[in-house]
């Protein structure tokens, strides 16, 4: 169940770049909903072997940690800073969006509970149930959360917030991570 990417992966952007950085990070979660699905289809045959709890062990500490700081990145200090560029004029459809986008972490976040358990219990090489149906609910749920980030959120950011607010995004960004953006 190893995971291989030809040429390795891309180094990731700087810290003074914010917007890079959550695309880059949606590529990662990307990875991580993939070696999630793989881990669904080993377990019947394999078992809560060390390749699973391997893998077990990587996608629960991203999910605990990097994709909560993702999210993090977007609530506190993007959607602010895009609702905040708009002020004064209609921006309603960018209300809808951004409401929409934190309803859909929410969901993510009730899809990826009965998963965090499942996790714990291979990573300790415990035999247990991974339901497909939920992993599929749960990678599915966020590639298309991640798509409309990176059709509708993203471009729109880009256009409205000022560069000197997407500087300072990007160090709350880099606090949040304990000096560390990636």
């Amino acid at each position: 169940m190893a995971v291989s990417f030809p040429g390795g992966p891309a180094p990731a952007p700087a810290a003074d770049d914010p917007l890079a950085l959550l695309s880059a990070c949606h590529g990662r979660i990307a990875r991580q909903c993939a070696t999630l699905l793989r881990l669904a289809a080993h377990l019947p045959e394999h078992g809560s072997d060390a390749t699973a709890q391997t893998a077990a062990a990587s996608v629960a500490r991203y999910f605990e940690t990097a994709a909560i700081h993702h999210h993090e990145d977007e609530e506190e200090d993007l959607f602010p800073a895009l609702i905040e560029s708009m002020a004064g004029s209609d921006a309603g459809c960018l209300h809808a969006l951004v409401q929409g986008l934190m309803a859909e972490h929410r969901r993510l976040a009730d899809l990826w509970a009965p998963l965090r358990q499942a996790m714990s219990e291979i990573a300790a090489g415990r035999p247990t149930v991974l339901p497909l149906a939920q992993v599929q609910a749960f990678t599915e749920a966020y590639a298309a959360h991640i798509q409309r980030e990176e059709d509708e959120l993203l471009p729109m950011a880009a256009r409205l917030i000022a560069d000197d607010v997407l500087r300072e995004i990007g160090q709350a960004m880099k606090s949040r991570r304990g000096g560390d953006a990636g």
